[in-house]
């Protein structure tokens, strides 16, 4: 089935119970869009969400914000700025790890960028530590079963699109300790065959260790058509022993959350995927940026019941 008519089957059958936007506190001036997941450290609630200014592209930064009510979050003061865009977040080890997009310009126009990754059991005091491949995008970390670490890529570039038909490629590879993640380690991943069809493109946002040992996967699946580039939630499930993935499908779309506005005119379908929650009552928090400007969270069935609860380390 091609990504139109599973999104049509989507928008037929969906069951969002809740919808509700993210507001921040303590950014007078800033958006804060794409953040990374709700986290629990030390008995607080934090998250990190990426800033912006309506009209400005070039300059983003990174910040931590404390819940301080309902679907509100306040800027932590005397932390850590981060030069990055799209932050999240996975506990390896008992360790915290952020990771970001880091843009680099020379003289006022893209030249490159790369994911840059921060670690310490110290929220307020992490370490800069490794940094990722070239043109590389949503790169993701998750603990395994045995103490492992798998790593999922994302490379996207014309000769993925003519080599392989999709814009880009997720990958997966698995290392012992974090002292091992590098470009060439990253680089180097498995392609996870047939997620995505021609010109389709996406990526992993967060994954989960579940109770059968497999990966839940929440990420985004993207598609243009004319003027707009069209940004969905899904989710599928990978064996971290074969390296292929079942239950491929979209579990959010724009229209799924509150009404606001776009950056740009074609980011105006645009939910790009930040990951889940769980809920007390069974079901989960799906947590995104919309438009570019803004977040916020659906609340949806658990997507990955026939795999067992999220394993928590």
């Amino acid at each position: 089935m091609n990504l139109l008519d599973l999104r049509k089957q989507f928008e037929a059958t969906k069951r969002v119970f809740e919808s509700a936007k993210l507001i921040f506190h303590g950014v007078q001036g800033y958006d804060v869009y794409n953040p990374s997941i709700p986290f629990e450290w030390n008995g607080k609630r934090y998250i990190f969400g990426r800033m912006e200014k309506r009209h400005e592209w070039a300059r983003s930064w990174v910040r931590l914000f404390e819940e301080s009510g309902p679907d509100e979050w306040t800027v932590v003061p005397d932390t850590m700025i981060y030069q990055l865009e799209d932050p999240y977040i996975s506990v390896i080890h008992k360790q915290l790890v952020l990771g970001g997009t880091h843009v680099r310009y020379k003289q006022g126009r893209l030249d490159t960028f790369y994911g840059y990754f921060y670690k310490g059991y110290d929220l307020h005091d992490l370490f800069y530590f490794t940094t990722g491949p070239e043109y590389m995008k949503d790169i993701r970390l998750v603990e395994l079963q045995d103490g492992r670490i798998g790593v999922f890529s994302r490379p996207r570039s014309e000769k993925v699109r003519k080599q392989f038909g999709s814009e880009s490629l997720v990958g997966f590879t698995i290392i012992n300790h974090l002292d091992e993640l590098s470009p060439e380690v990253i680089e180097s991943a498995e392609n996870i065959s047939g997620l995505f069809q021609k010109d389709e493109w996406g990526g992993c946002n967060q994954a989960y260790l579940l109770e059968s040992g497999k990966i839940g996967v929440i990420g985004h699946i993207c598609y243009a058509q004319e003027d707009r580039s069209t940004y969905m939630n899904m989710a599928f499930v990978l064996d971290p022993q074969t390296n292929q993935f079942s239950d491929l499908k979209i579990i959010g779309t724009r229209p799924c959350y509150p009404e606001g506005p776009a950056k740009k005119p074609h980011l105006t379908d645009c939910a790009f995927t930040a990951g889940i929650e769980m809920r007390p009552d069974g079901k989960v928090n799906l947590y995104s940026g919309i438009g570019d400007t803004e977040a916020a969270r659906i609340v949806i069935d658990y997507p990955f019941e026939k795999e067992g609860a999220i394993i928590t380390f």
